[in-house]
């Protein structure tokens, strides 16, 4: 567990809505994903509820394409046959889709919008934390724009090129601005101004597995 973390964590995923179904077809199961709950299993036994177990209660055949981390909520799309899931992945590896995100930082960002490129790795004695590293990090872009100041903090959308892990949280750090109530990364007043991670996947973009079609899925912040 890093530092920052809480010491006595207790993995305690929220009942309901049990599984918030957007849209489902024969190829398709788009979920509304809330703070708290995993996407995948986790290692031990207590961290077996998740996303995809969920959906494989109704959806036997749902398989996860992509994941979000445990604190952050929002659109998820899980494929229901192998060719689907062959297809979407391909899409997220050629970085086909296009995701939008609504985060709350802390402070007031001066700027209207920007670009953060910077290249990140897991910082190894604190993982799952990741940092900055010019000499052995992955290439990860992130486009941001402000939506509203507000006395204490700034809402922004963040759209990210890249999906490195912990991308938009570490990013906005480097800003000097870290993600309200992010229990990795925040600090002091940034982290107990909020229960959860103030951050949304707010809509997803990707081309229908049959027929090709640009579609898109949208879900409102709940913060």
């Amino acid at each position: 567990m890093s530092p920052s973390a809480p010491a006595t964590f207790v993995y305690d995923p929220p009942r309901e809505p049990f599984l918030d179904v957007l849209h489902v077809d024969a190829d398709l199961l788009v979920v509304d994903k809330p703070s708290g709950l995993l996407s995948v299993p986790g290692k031990a036994l207590e961290h077996s509820d998740c996303i995809e177990a969920r959906a494989q209660q109704t959806h036997p055949e749902a398989r996860i394409v992509h994941r979000l981390d445990m604190d952050t909520s929002g659109v998820m799309v899980l494929a229901m046959n192998a060719q689907a899931h062959r297809h979407l992945g391909l899409q997220f590896e050629r970085r086909k889709t296009e995701k939008t995100y609504v985060a709350e930082v802390w402070g007031q960002i001066e700027k209207n919008a920007g670009v953060i490129d910077l290249p990140l790795v897991c910082d190894w004695p604190n993982r799952p934390k990741q940092m900055v590293s010019f000499e052995h990090g992955k290439p990860a872009l992130t486009r941001w724009q402000v939506i509203m100041r507000n006395e204490r903090t700034t809402r922004v959308r963040l759209f990210p090129f890249t999906g490195r892990s912990h991308q938009l949280r570490v990013h906005m750090l480097s800003l000097g601005h870290p993600i309200v109530g992010d229990r990795f990364y925040a600090t002091g007043d940034a982290l107990e101004a909020s229960p959860r991670l103030r951050l949304h996947a707010e809509s997803l973009t990707l081309h229908h597995p049959t027929g090709g079609k640009r579609v898109t899925f949208e879900t409102a912040c709940e913060f």
